[in-house]
């Protein structure tokens, strides 16, 4: 299948918005699955990475050309770029988390090469001695579905926990896998427009002043960013700027005004109308839609 055709979604089998203010997406296989009829078509995500623990029932994977069959228990690792397709037996059981790119840069700071094991995929078999795995997505799973104080660090700690055993589980068994194709210069490009977004987006740099970081020019960042990200250069920061802006409204008591300063906007009119302009409300309705929500 040619790279052009390959559908991008945004999410697990759709194209939609990122759909939550947090870092990771947590839902159960058979949620979504179901509604594909069990088969999720071959696509690729410019920056989310999956990851997938089968407690039941089998699935073939394709990865990057590399078409197998597996039974559960098992623990899938889909990096970003990756072309991917599942297709799930009737009576699969797991979860599937997904996790943002900022999430993912944080990882890479905090564990360093153990944070590479995100960016290795392949399929997993587990056994008894790999069951904190199990243990450790369903109190993600929990945590994610039931908010309680303290949710956003015991989340961060899970992930975190879940990120090493997965590391390990990269030095334990040999498993089909795709490296990460950093050799690949347009996909070097973009992961290092995605780490200088993370490192950069609160004082809102221009295309311009990204891509001369980067060594290219504007016009070929946004090429390569349509190409591979089905989105311009911009739209990648506006992104990442909306999901801070939902983050800070759903999670502290910062003041619209407050909110719009620390992301680099001159006026609270102008980040209230970029952030109606991409949610379709306004900031106070975004926060009161949350608190209603919870």
């Amino acid at each position: 299948m040619e790279r052009a055709t390959v559908p991008i979604f945004k999410l697990y089998g759709e194209t939609r918005h990122w759909p939550t203010p947090d870092l990771l997406h947590c839902e159960s296989i058979p949620e979504r699955s179901r509604l594909h009829n069990w088969h999720i078509h071959p696509h690729l995500h410019a920056d989310l990475v999956h990851l997938l623990h089968l407690s039941a029932g089998e699935v073939t994977l394709e990865l990057e050309g590399n078409r197998q069959p597996y039974k559960a228990p098992l623990f899938i690792v889909v990096p970003a770029m990756s072309i991917h397709s599942f297709h799930f037996s009737s009576d699969t059981q797991g979860h599937i988390l997904t996790l943002a790119q900022p999430l993912l840069e944080r990882l890479d700071v905090q564990l360093g090469p153990q944070a590479q094991a995100l960016y290795q995929g392949g399929a997993h078999p587990l056994d008894a001695s790999t069951c904190r795995i199990a243990a450790l997505v369903a109190q993600l799973d929990a945590e994610y579905r039931h908010p309680a104080p303290g949710r956003e660090s015991l989340l961060d700690a899970l992930i975190t926990a879940l990120t090493v055993e997965t590391w390990r589980l990269t030095l334990d068994r040999s498993s089909p896998s795709t490296a990460p194709r950093h050799h690949d210069r347009a996909h070097a490009h973009l992961y290092r427009y995605q780490a200088l977004i993370e490192a950069q987006f609160r004082q809102q740099p221009s295309v311009e002043q990204f891509a001369h970081q980067l060594g290219v020019t504007s016009a070929h960042l946004n090429l390569l960013c349509r190409r591979l990200a089905d989105r311009s250069a911009l739209q990648v920061l506006h992104e990442r700027l909306l999901l801070e802006a939902k983050r800070q409204l759903t999670y502290t008591n910062m003041t619209v005004g407050q909110v719009a300063d620390s992301l680099g906007f001159s006026e609270p009119a102008y980040f209230t109308r970029f952030f109606k302009r991409l949610t379709g409300l306004s900031p106070r309705d975004f926060r009161l839609r949350q608190s209603q929500e919870e």
